[in-house]
């Protein structure tokens, strides 16, 4: 079996290293960068295949960590690659610019290694889908192919990023039922959330803004949660 690869875009060494030493350990394949120059570089190199998830610091010299966010999104072969955002401590906004420009996950300086294999462990699961799944998903003018992991609304293409993606598919298996915040933080991002509600909520944001007319149909309940339906 393959090992997953994960590259990691960090400029201060001493970090860099305990956390490719840690994957290594944890037996995924590593590569490590300390600016988005060598990252890109490495991305766009002749016969290099793109990684399996992608840690990125925000606070990066020359070209920072959402700047090259914003790159990735941007380009149609990564728009749904797995990327976790490092953050320093209380970047509130960090954060949420983050989320809104497509990252799947955020960890906060000073993190343990455990707690970040647990997380990327989380967003791998999640970035492998069965082809023995339901492979269209309808509810009004929305329609998902699984398979193909493809959305269009009113025969429309839709880009939503791997997050995005997956929080609609999992409201659409449950249309019109009530799904709790916590239900919803644990069953797509897989761990307990406690405390993190701003990440839902900015990507039914987000998620909303992409739809269009079509993100009407996403309910807020009052102090419980979301539903897809009427």
């Amino acid at each position: 079996m393959m090992r997953r690869q994960i590259w990691i875009v960090e400029d201060d060494e001493d970090i860099r290293e305990i956390v490719l030493y840690a994957l290594r350990t944890a037996d995924f394949e590593t590569v490590g960068f300390e600016s988005g120059d060598t990252f890109f570089a490495a991305l766009e190199s002749k016969g290099a295949s793109a990684p399996d998830l992608i840690i990125l610091d925000i606070m990066l010299p020359k070209e920072d960590g959402l700047a090259i966010l914003k790159k990735l999104r941007q380009n149609p072969h990564y728009q749904t690659l797995p990327v976790m955002m490092l953050t320093a401590k209380g970047s509130e906004h960090d954060k949420v610019k983050g989320l809104d420009l497509g990252a799947d996950d955020y960890l906060t300086k000073p993190f343990g290694v455990m707690e970040l294999i647990s997380r990327m462990n989380a967003l791998l699961r999640r970035s492998n889908f069965s082809p023995n799944t339901q492979q269209d998903l309808n509810y009004q003018n929305i329609q998902m192919n699984h398979t193909r992991r493809t959305v269009t609304v009113d025969e429309m293409a839709i880009t939503l990023t791997f997050k995005e993606y997956e929080l609609l598919h999992y409201l659409l298996v449950n249309a019109d039922i009530v799904l709790t915040r916590d239900k919803i933080l644990e069953t797509v991002w897989g761990y307990d959330y406690e405390g993190e509600s701003r990440t839902l909520d900015m990507h039914i944001k987000s998620l909303r803004q992409k739809l269009g007319t079509a993100g009407s149909h996403i309910k807020t309940i009052r102090n419980v949660g979301y539903k897809l339906g009427e």
